[in-house]
Order: structure tokens, then sequence, then C-alpha cells
């Protein structure tokens, strides 16, 4: 399991950087039916596993918050095995009951910066943004959703997808180099975060051009997320993907760069919202 939640980060199977963080955590429950000789034994194996599922993904602060949660609670603490693989069931439980925490209160204070008949536009794939757009809603706002295509690996289609399933939005979806079309529709921008460290704001490549876009045309950026995706010194890796992404068929004399993740100065962003509040930067 640990293994095949590894390839799957690796592949971005899992495109939220939450949900990244809690499948790879629950991996580690594979741990808890293994037999170990000794508690050093299992403790070896426990940060070799959370070790090869960090490195799995170099870029997602929560995952890495999360994963290290485990260890500091587990390695060093427990008498026996059986007491190493308690710690370390209740370790696995806790921390995703964090993140799932920090991800809907983060919804709910975003949720309440909504207004009726907003027009909004999102970029990416985030489910924290789905949560406090639904949450709205259930509270009786109607809205219209504009939703990038977010190219290359099209994250945007699934976003649109999953938005139209609310009966009290109504979605368009449009290609990235339309953002200016778009935002000229849009009151708002409502974004979600890979992770925020010393003043920059990572998110999926595109955010950049959409936030710079946005200020041009003076449409307010928010973002959304929980505040353990707020780290400061932590080191952000961007991911560069295969080029077959951008282009199926090779090009004679053209090399082809496939980043992941833009970076964005906060200074940039209008509100950062989290289940702390909003944020000043």
């Amino acid at each position: 399991m640990i293994d095949e939640t590894v390839a799957e980060i690796r592949a971005m199977e899992s495109h939220s950087s939450s949900e990244v963080a809690e499948i790879a955590t629950e991996a580690l429950a594979e741990l808890l039916d293994r037999e170990y000789a000794s508690v050093q034994e299992f403790e070896r194996d426990l940060e070799h596993n959370a070790g090869a599922l960090r490195r799995s993904n170099p870029s997602h602060a929560t995952l890495h918050t999360a994963l290290r949660e485990v260890e500091r609670r587990v390695v060093g603490d427990a008498t026996s095995i059986e007491d190493a693989k308690r710690l370390l069931g209740d370790a696995i439980e806790d921390v995703v009951a964090g993140i799932e925490r920090g991800k809907r209160e983060a919804a709910a204070n975003a949720a309440e910066t909504l207004a009726d008949g907003e027009t909004f536009l999102t970029h990416d794939y985030s489910t924290t943004v789905f949560e406090a757009v639904e949450q709205a809603t259930d509270d009786g706002l109607e809205l219209d959703a504009w939703v990038t295509e977010a190219r290359p690996r099209f994250l945007g289609r699934r976003s649109a997808r999953q938005l139209s399933k609310n009966d009290a939005l109504d979605v368009t979806m449009v290609v990235d180099s339309a953002m200016g079309h778009a935002l000229k529709q849009c009151d708002r921008v409502i974004l979600g975060m890979t992770c925020i460290t010393d003043d920059t704001y990572y998110n999926r490549v595109g955010t950049l051009p959409l936030v710079v876009t946005a200020n041009h045309l003076d449409v307010p950026v928010t973002v959304v997320g929980s505040s353990g995706k707020v780290i400061e010194g932590f080191h952000f890796e961007n991911d560069f993907r295969d080029a077959v992404e951008v282009a199926r068929e090779p090009m004679a004399d053209v090399a082809i760069e496939n980043p992941a993740y833009d970076a964005t100065p906060v200074e940039l962003v209008d509100q950062v919202i989290t289940d702390d509040g909003e944020l000043d930067f």
C-alpha cells in the first residue's frame, strides 16, 4: 500500500494537497499489520516509509508537516512494539482529523466572505474552495463560477464537473489563456494553496499570470487553505513533469519545460484565509 501510495502521489492521481497529505498519512497504517522483532526495528521502518512518502512530492508542505508530526508522536516514546503500534494508530487518526478540521474551518471562514449573486473565478483543483462554496450555497447564496482549464493536466475540467453538481451555481469553463476575458465577468478570484512560505504563495502553474491579470483589472484575489500550509522556512521544490503532458509528439530541436507550480508574491494577494482567520502579510 505504501509503495502504491508513493506512485500515486508522484503520478498526481490525487490533486488536492490536503488529499495527498491524508492519503500519505493513512498509508502508514500498513505498518500496523507488519511483524517486528523490536521497537527499534519498527521505528526504523516508520522513518523509512515516512521519508519515502515525503520524497514522493517535495512541494506539498501539508504532506511533510503531517508525516513529521506522526514521526514526532511515535519515535522515541514507545516501550513495546504493541505500544508503538498504538501510538502510530492514534497519531494517524489525529493527524488526518486535524487536516480535515483545518480545511473545514478555513472553508467556513472563506464562505462568510461570499455574497449572494457574486461571480467568482477559480483555478486548479481545491477541495477547500469547493467546501467554502458549498457551505455558502447551503446558507442560501446563489453564485456564478468561472473555471480555468488548468493546463496541461486539465485539472480545471475536474473542478468544473465538481462545481456543476451544485444546483446553486452556474458554471462556465474557459482555457487558461482566456483568463482576461473571464476576469472581466468576475467579482473576485478564489484560489486554494499548495503552501505559503517566506512571503511567497505557491500554487498550480497558471496562478501567477492569473493573479497578475486580476491585479491589473482590479479583481480582488482570495487564497484559502488550512494554517498548516503556511510554513516559514519550508524549502519548496518545484516539480518538472514529463514533456508529453505538453506535447504528445516530440518536436525536433525544441526543448519543452513543464513546471507544475508557480511562485507568486503574497503581496499580490488581497486576502489569505485559513482556519485561524484572515492572515496579515
